[in-house]
């Protein structure tokens, strides 16, 4: 059973889009709590939560005795919060290849970060994905979930579809925070081929834990990034 997004959540995607299609602008004021609360019939704590997360992806800043204020939109994509790459850049930007489908396999021996008892016991689900920004390829991206409680994912066709969207409305699987890793390396033949750049070029690796909701419960991502046309951003 799929469940629906939260409140202000719904209300932070509306925001976001209105402030990239420039119904506001750089400077502009957005309306006030008070306003939003009645336009869009929400409560004022879930109108602040909206606009927390808007702030805190570096869209608008509060001022005291003014109101939320549109900052200027980032010029990159902010995958380095825990957001999920799709929320960061927008489905209408972002497209998503399948390199490889999931599948059931042993965790690798020299896994990038430690695995509980659970997690080792059970094996993982492996897929590969390669993620194209206004065509243009920027991810490859390896994915690792447990195998734990998540019946038919190795049948999900994810072509073009969010990894967290799907863990959330199909799984109850939330992000509740993470840990992430960095480290300019030089591509070798496979990441050169799938992100069409020279052998040897620089690109960024991450190594990302993500954890969840559920107990005992995390995923895992290694993507290779090529920056040479976005740059990369988060807020703190």
């Amino acid at each position: 059973m799929e469940t629906k997004l939260p409140q202000y959540r719904k209300l932070y995607e509306l925001l976001k889009q209105q402030i990239k299609e420039g119904v506001f602008k750089e400077g502009d004021l957005l309306p006030s709590e008070n306003e939003l609360c009645k336009v869009h019939s929400v409560t004022r704590p879930t109108v602040r939560q909206a606009l927390d997360t808007l702030v805190n992806d570096g869209f608008i800043k509060k001022h005291k005795g003014k109101g939320s204020i549109v900052k200027q939109v980032p010029n990159g994509i902010g995958i380095l919060s825990i957001r999920s790459t799709t929320s960061a850049i927008g489905k209408s930007n972002l497209k998503t290849s399948i390199i490889l489908k999931p599948e059931i396999r042993k965790w690798p021996d020299d896994f990038m970060f430690p695995l509980n008892e659970m997690e080792l016991n059970s094996g993982c689900i492996y897929m590969e994905r390669l993620r194209l920004v206004n065509n243009m390829p920027v991810f490859f991206e390896m994915s690792y979930l447990p195998n734990i409680n998540l019946p038919r994912f190795t049948s999900r066709n994810l072509k073009d579809k969010s990894l967290f969207e799907t863990l959330q409305k199909s799984y109850q699987i939330e992000i509740k925070g993470g840990e992430q890793k960095f480290k300019a390396i030089k591509a070798n033949e496979t990441i050169s081929k799938y992100l069409n750049i020279e052998i040897g070029s620089p690109v960024l690796h991450l190594e990302r834990k993500h954890i969840t909701n559920r107990e005992k419960f995390c995923f895992y991502s290694s993507l290779y990034c090529n920056t040479g046309n976005f740059s990369l951003y988060g807020t703190f």
